[in-house]
Formats: C-alpha cells, structure tokens, sequence
C-alpha cells in the first residue's frame, strides 16, 4: 500500500517503517523512529499525576490489586516509575543514560519493598517494576512524584516527564488526582494537553477527585458528598476543556478491599460484636481508636494497622456493613471496592483509554515523527511529513478527537442536549456502536440501525440548515459522518 493509499491509525507503523528507511545514516533520528515504532504494539502508557499526598500510589495499587507501589515519603516516591506486565515478578532501575540495573525483589508486610541500592533519586532515571497482574496486560501504569514538591527538582521530574518542551509526552494518556480543583492543577493539566500542537484532547484526560471520604469528614454519607463536588467539577468550563470527568474515589477503601487479609476482617467483625455506642465512641478520634485502655478485645497494634489499611472511614463502613449481614472476607472486600469508586474509575478507563488505545498510541507516534520530519528534512521525505498531516488534518477519528475538545469551548453554536448528543455520537462515552447512538450495550443491529439512522438524519437537517452557521455545520458533518461510520459498521 502507498503512502497516498493510507487512512487512520492503521497507517502509523508503515508510515515509522518507511521513516525509519528514510533515516537510516541518521542513528538518532532511526533510535527515536524505533522506539515508537516498538511502542505502537505495547500497551497504552497511563501516568498517574497530582499534588502530594493525593494518594497517587495508592490508587496504583487499588488498580493493580497488590501493594507495589510504595506509598510512604522514601526515596523511591521521588522517581518516576513504570508498572508494566510480566510473567515473572522483576525490579529494575535505570540509570547512567539507559543502563539497566536489576533490584531485589522483596515483600515486607505484603508490601513489595524497593530500595535504591545505595543510590540517590537525583542519580536513578526511572523505576521499573514487572509485574503479572491481569490489570497491567491492557495498560501500562506510570507514578510520578507530586508536582507540588517541596523540592522543585522532584516536581520538575513528573513535569518534564509528561510535558517536555521538544517532543511529546512518553505517557498516552493520565489519571489526574485532586483534592480540591487549584490554579496549580489547571495550569498543570493545560501543559499536558500540547494546546501548541493542537493535537490533543481532553480524551486523553481523567480526573480523579481523590480521597473523597474526606470531603464528608469521613461520614458514612461522605461519598454522596463527594459525588456532588466531582459533578461541580466536571461542569467547570475550564475543566471541561481539559478533563474528560471527573469522578470520586477513595483510594485506600479500594486498595484494602482489592488486597483485603482474612485476619482484618476477623478484627473487624469483633469490633462489629461489641455495641453500637462503644465503636462510636472509639472512632471519635485516630487516638481514642487506638489507647491501650479501650474497652475491646482487639489489640492496640492490630487497630492501629486497621487505620492505617482502611482509615477511619473504612473501619466505620466495614463494621456497619458487617453488622448489616457481610459475614465473609470475599463479599465485604468486594462492596468495600464498590463503594470506593473504583469500579467506576476502571469502567471510564476502560471507555475512554483501553477502547481508543490505538488512537491514542497513533497520535503520540505521529506527533514524535512530525517532530523528526520538521527537525531533519531529507530529500524524498516531504512525502511522509504531507501524510503524516493529511492523516493528522483528514482521518475522520482525528476529527473526532479535535471536535470532542471543540464542543466543550467557546465557538460551536448547538444547545446543551444537542452538545451532548453530539459528543455521545463522536464517541466521547465509549467507541462501541450501541453506545454512540445512545443504547444500552448488546443492543440487537437492528436497533442500532435505527438509531443511527435517526440520529443521521437529525444532524444532516443542522448541517445544511441555512440558520446554521459556518464553524457548526462543520461540527454537524463531522457528527455525520460518525453516524455513516456506525451505519457501515452495522451493515457488515
């Protein structure tokens, strides 16, 4: 197939191969080329960013389901450091400029223990940690240190790692984790989204409104709290251009659930033997909790490591809910996941990153090989930098992407319901077919048909409505063309 001949992210690894051909009495150019190239058919790199203290590692460790990110203010927490699968259990840093140094691999208290052989933060490039876990198959993880450091050297690591000036960012996507919305984090997330080279979007984009009991003060109700605030902050204007959504989570509820001991929930469920008054009384403060004087037969240092697994909200729920009939390890540690806002966080994952993988790794290849191209010309590659920007400019999932951030600024003229519609059919809620037009999913072919059709015929009307203005019938062909795409993937 010719270059001319290409369409779509399906042409990014023929369009780096015959790159890499073009370059090749250049090793450096054909080393960045290659390593894109390889990074087409990895998984989909997600960074995990925020503030310090947001619970960045400790979420990792909810999505992974095992303790492997350290969580304590040591050394490694001021590295950046990859989560990818593997068979086999390894820890590796890297260092000197590439050179790959492998790490025992310890557990301390069911934690997995790195320690940088003698060596500062300032000197290990990243952290590499392999691991076979089912949730690494589909993306890779990535946790940065906070941005808002004390140390501007730590924070300038994550900053410089996700948003260098002179190529694109080496993740694909993040996970951004808030506290509370601050200018720190818009200006944060307005650097990560490359607005110089128009290419990316909000898509690429998670918010998370982290530690969420504490929002409620660590009351029962204290998630329907935090619901309301993330709802507040997904409306924003200004989030809304940066920020897919933005959804609550407590991040260690989750954690404890996925990686939930039999021993803690037997401590628990003595807790849930003893009156209501008497555990009341005692979670009314961290120390009241933990004195050696309390009236229960649970030791001091068996609930002071409940605090620290579960929190003073966890401990509170799980003993609730245990008296509400959980009388097993298995079912309470998946309701405490539920309630968590895990599950909710991966499902949106799983729609908006794992379902437009291959979009996303595509951009961020052409976007390195745009850069080689515009850097070192050669003759004969003009060719490949006019494709790289026809398929940039033309391919319809490119316009997806461009539109789905479009309809969230100033600009296209469609009312709210209109607006949403809109953003459902460009895939903005998920890639699948029964899902653009607006059904639940495994909807028969036949309804989705005639959804589309409807739906097809509606913006067509916007289109060509003389009423329409220039800038929003390009934004109505553009959802037309969404809807001939699911017409045509029904037909065959």
């Amino acid at each position: 197939m010719t270059s001319a001949q290409r369409t779509g992210p399906a042409a990014v690894r023929g369009l780096l191969t015959d790159a890499t051909e073009a370059y090749a009495d250049h090793p450096q150019a054909v080393a960045v080329l290659k390593q894109h190239l390889d990074r087409v058919d990895e998984p989909l790199r997600v960074a995990i960013a925020g503030k310090m203290k947001a619970g960045k590692s400790t979420l990792l460790n909810a999505l992974v389901g095992e303790e492997i990110a350290p969580t304590d203010a040591g050394e490694c927490t001021k590295v950046v450091t990859w989560y990818e699968y593997a068979a086999t259990p390894r820890v590796s840093m890297i260092v000197d400029g590439g050179r790959t140094r492998p790490l025992p691999v310890r557990r301390v208290g069911g934690k997995l223990s790195i320690s940088l052989a003698g060596r500062t933060y300032e000197e290990v490039e990243r952290l590499l940690v392999q691991w076979p876990s089912r949730s690494l198959q589909a993306n890779t993880l990535i946790d940065t240190p906070g941005i808002d450091s004390l140390s501007t050297e730590v924070s300038d690591r994550t900053t410089t790692f996700l948003t260098p000036s002179d190529e694109p960012s080496a993740a694909d996507a993040i996970v951004y984790l808030l506290r509370h919305l601050h200018s720190s984090d818009v200006r944060f997330l307005e650097s990560f989204h490359d607005q110089a080279a128009g290419r990316a979007t909000m898509v690429n984009t998670v918010g998370v409104l982290s530690r969420a009991d504490e929002i409620g003060a660590g009351r029962l109700d204290a998630l329907v709290s935090a619901q309301r605030v993330a709802r507040r902050y997904s409306d924003d204007p200004m989030v809304r251009q940066l920020c897919q959504t933005v959804v609550p989570v407590v991040g260690l509820l989750a954690q404890t659930g996925r990686t939930l001991r039999q021993a803690e929930f037997e401590a628990l469920r003595t807790l849930a033997d003893y009156p209501r008054d008497v555990t009341e009384s005692l979670l009314l403060s961290v120390d009241r909790f933990v004195r050696s004087d309390a009236p229960v037969s649970v030791d001091p240092e068996v609930r002071e490591q409940l605090l620290s697994r579960f929190g003073v909200f966890g401990v509170r729920l799980s003993i609730t809910m245990i008296r509400a009939g959980f009388r097993d390890a298995t079912t309470l540690a998946a309701d405490l996941v539920k309630r968590s806002g895990l599950d909710e966080l991966r499902r949106l994952l799983a729609v908006q990153f794992t379902e437009r993988r291959d979009l996303l790794k595509a951009r961020t290849a052409l976007l390195a090989l745009d850069r080689v191209l515009r850097e070192q010309p050669l003759p004969g590659t003009q060719v490949l930098a006019d494709e790289v920007e026809r398929i940039l400019a033309g391919a319809h999932e490119f316009k997806e992407l461009r539109l789905l951030t479009a309809l969230r600024a100033p600009g296209v003229d469609l009312s709210p319901d209109a607006a949403t519609e809109a953003e459902r059919l460009l895939g903005g809620f998920g890639t699948a077919a029964e899902v653009r037009v607006g059904l639940e999913r495994g909807a028969s072919p036949t309804h989705i048909q005639q959804a589309a059709t409807d739906a097809l015929r509606r913006w067509r009307e916007r289109a060509e409505s003389p009423l329409t203005d220039r800038t929003t019938a390009s934004a109505c062909r553009v959802v037309t063309r969404s809807c001939e795409g699911v017409l045509a993937g029904v037909r065959h």
